[in-house]
């Protein structure tokens, strides 16, 4: 005990330049657990589906549900920390336009890449069973535009969270590589129950997306190319 007294101490925790990190660090875990146990289509499923559903439909009802809760709690409750608990600017996390030429050229190349290279993933049978979560989306054209529409909550929330309050919330503690690799860290640990292809992809997407965001200045280029894969994903296993 006296060991591990003298190696580890309370004292400061929450004060002066360790009150940052200490409180993202904490709210991180507390609020991923939240939003995969309770924001989840299963807890859904489970927990709400019998007295909770949208135009008859519990599947529509879940992925809006999933959709709805990544942008509530992982987003708009991040923006709360930010300006109540940390008293910062909203742009000092990437929330602003940033180098918007930068960011237009950066989606301009690599968003053709991202689209064409979710169609062999299209074709898989992993990738089919997990995509899209409202499995009718594909059903009508006005049903699938209203699906991608959804889908900007999910990836705004995940972008703010991660990019955003994650990485630009921890570069000044651990410098620009090491809030990169952490905002990876977990934001691959979240995609465990996928499909393996898109674990490992999450990976190098983490690493290249975080070092565009730190680029630009902002997480809204990163959202952009997060939000076309998604859908693009979607819409090869719809209609192919």
């Amino acid at each position: 005990m006296n060991r591990f007294a003298h190696a580890i101490t309370l004292n400061g925790l929450f004060s002066g330049e360790n009150f940052k990190p200490t409180l993202i660090l904490l709210y991180t875990p507390l609020m991923l657990t939240a939003w995969k146990y309770y924001g989840s289509v299963g807890f859904y499923n489970v927990k709400l589906s019998q007295s909770f559903n949208l135009f008859n439909s519990r599947e529509l009802t879940a992925e809006y549900f999933h959709f709805g809760s990544a942008f509530v709690l992982l987003g708009l409750l991040s923006l709360l920390v930010i300006k109540i608990a940390l008293k910062e600017n909203l742009s000092d996390y990437g929330l602003g336009i940033g180098d918007w030429r930068f960011g237009l050229k950066a989606v301009l190349l690599l968003a053709p890449i991202l689209i064409l290279s979710t169609y062999p993933s299209s074709k898989m049978p992993d990738f089919r069973a997990e995509y899209p979560f409202f499995k009718d989306a594909g059903r009508t054209a006005t049903a699938f535009i209203t699906h991608a529409f959804a889908y900007t909550l999910y990836y705004i929330g995940w972008e703010v969270f991660f990019r955003g309050t994650m990485q630009f919330g921890l570069r000044k503690t651990f410098g620009d590589w090491n809030a990169v690799l952490i905002q990876t860290i977990a934001s691959c640990l979240v995609h465990i129950g996928k499909p393996d292809g898109e674990i490992f992809s999450s990976i190098l997407g983490g690493i290249a997306w975080g070092i565009i965001a730190f680029r630009t200045n902002s997480i809204w280029y990163i959202f952009l190319m997060h939000w076309l894969l998604g859908v693009s994903l979607d819409f090869f296993i719809c209609y192919t």
